[in-house]
């Protein structure tokens, strides 16, 4: 029986919601069944997400789409300002094209501004990957009284990813024009802002750049001049990674203490303050400006299909130029790499394996490396993720092992510990990782962990367990005669102690 949280939707958008529902509750077995999906969100920061692809393989019948991607043109960038070269105040995006015919845009309304989304084929850039038009279409319903409300998620805290700091650090405007221009999409009647609590100089910035807006008519009452009424407030997190999670951060701007919510009913009907709400994250709503000035099908006409647009890709680790950079959707990791980092460290035939999404997605070794596209399609192919896009190289000198280790520990950390999958697998996880940093534990140990992860995947609230489980998985998949090496060594060296005793 359909709960009646969410009577007031239509039957076709309520199947919609069962179906996130099931992907919420058992990932394995929805990527199994509706085939290509990926991971994350700020998701968790955690953003913390699971993502999923909604829209169809490609029929026989449909054109031929292109085999190469990237590199992107500089005319192509959205983000033109992503370095700080320029002024972030309102004159320098005025003159970089921000706010540049928004009123035309909002008074061509909500279906119009909705059409151009779902045109441009444009998913979730937190890591969860769900069809921002189809997303932002749940918002449309008839008034029931309560007012509508856009969540912005700005708690960055996904170790290695570092995207979206950059846009409100250097281009706060595009954001700001972002949340003005999803609000009317979604009828909204304000956007909270939620910054992650370590972001202090990029909160400040945020707050300096709307008050221009508001001092220069794009926000309040009457929004450029269209007589749309609508606000934007920041609000600063407190530092804890959960709250990357869409409901933790409903609960933490209400006061609450930021634990997950159970799901249905979705926020989209009850939300913010028992409102409806969409949370999105930062580089979703700083795009949309942009793809409704120059159409949907000129951001389609990026990336593969089904993985359409220009993404922010954060490159870090053991490269010569760690870099932010716009590119492309489906550019080949190799060419990103070396195309703006300047290459590994040490030459491609030193690298190791490469974290292609954020530390919550499963690593990937060299051999994958070579050909794989970075988009969600790709990456799911080779049993990891597009996630946040945060590339973390790690060369031959890295300790892979203690890598994966260290990734235990921050998620033993930053479990709430309300779901007793995630609490106490992730001690045990972070536990049995140390045994195997210097060999001390057993070969039986290495298949008992991967059973242990296998059991937290699909059974907790949010996916913090399953971002802690799938690098330990993509260890074991890919490292495995690592871990019997080192244990094998650790017991030559104690019968050597035995012996000389």
């Amino acid at each position: 029986m359909v709960p009646t949280v969410i009577s007031g939707f239509s039957k076709k958008t309520i199947s919609r919601f069962l179906h996130v529902a099931l992907v919420e509750h058992n990932m394995a077995s929805a990527i199994a069944a509706i085939g290509a999906r990926t991971l994350r969100t700020n998701g968790i920061g955690v953003s913390c997400t699971r993502a999923i692809a909604t829209s169809a393989p490609p029929k026989n019948d449909q054109k031929t789409e292109k085999r190469t991607f990237g590199p992107l043109s500089d005319d192509d960038r959205i983000f033109t300002n992503l370095y700080g070269r320029h002024d972030y105040r309102l004159k320098g995006a005025l003159a970089r094209g921000d706010w540049y015919k928004t009123k035309e845009i909002i008074l061509k309304g909500q279906d119009w501004i909705i059409k151009e989304i779902s045109a441009s084929g444009l998913r979730g850039r937190g890591g969860a990957g769900f069809p921002s038009g189809m997303k932002w279409g749940f918002m449309k319903r008839p008034y029931d009284g309560r007012p509508k409300y856009l969540v912005v998620n700005a708690d960055e805290g996904e170790p290695g990813t570092c995207k979206d700091r950059e846009i409100m650090r250097h281009d706060p405007h595009k954001l700001i024009e972002g949340c003005l221009i999803a609000g009317v999409a979604m009828g909204a009647r304000a956007a909270y802002i939620y910054v992650r609590g370590e972001f202090y100089n990029e909160a400040c910035i945020l707050q300096e750049a709307i008050h221009e807006a508001y001092k220069a008519g794009y926000l309040g009452k009457d929004c450029c001049g269209t007589g749309y009424c609508f606000d934007v407030f920041v609000h600063r997190g407190a530092g804890a990674y959960i709250c990357g999670e869409e409901t933790a951060l409903l609960e933490s701007i209400e006061g609450k203490q930021g634990k997950p919510r159970l799901k249905p009913p979705f926020p989209a009907d009850i939300g913010l303050f028992g409102c409806p709400t969409t949370v999105t994250n930062v580089e979703t709503v700083a795009v949309s400006p942009t793809i409704c000035r120059r159409g949907g099908a000129w951001f389609a006409s990026f990336g593969r299909e089904r993985n359409h647009g220009t993404k922010l890709f954060c490159v870090s680790g053991h490269v010569v130029n760690p870099c932010t950079v716009e590119e492309e959707m489906s550019i080949p990791l190799k060419d990103l790499i070396e195309r703006h980092c300047g290459g590994v460290i040490g030459g491609w035939d030193n690298l190791l394996a490469i974290i292609p999404g954020g530390s919550s997605v499963p690593l990937i070794p060299k051999k994958i490396c070579e050909e794989v596209l970075m988009d969600f399609d790709s990456l799911i192919e080779a049993q990891s993720g597009l996630g946040t896009a945060a590339v973390i190289v790690m060369n031959k000198q890295a300790d892979v092992v203690k890598c994966i280790a260290r990734l235990s520990l921050f998620y033993k950390h930053e479990s709430c510990g309300q779901c007793t999958p995630c609490r106490e697998g992730c001690n045990w996880l972070n536990k049995v990782m140390w045994r195997f940093v210097d060999g001390r534990a057993k070969p039986d140990e290495i298949d008992m962990l991967w059973e242990i992860s296998r059991h937290m995947e699909g059974h907790t609230i949010c996916a913090l367990a399953d971002a802690a489980a799938w690098p330990v998985q993509g260890l074991i998949r890919h490292f495995r005669p690592e871990l019997e090496k080192r244990m094998a060594d650790f017991n030559r060296e104690i019968q050597k102690k035995a012996a000389c005793a």
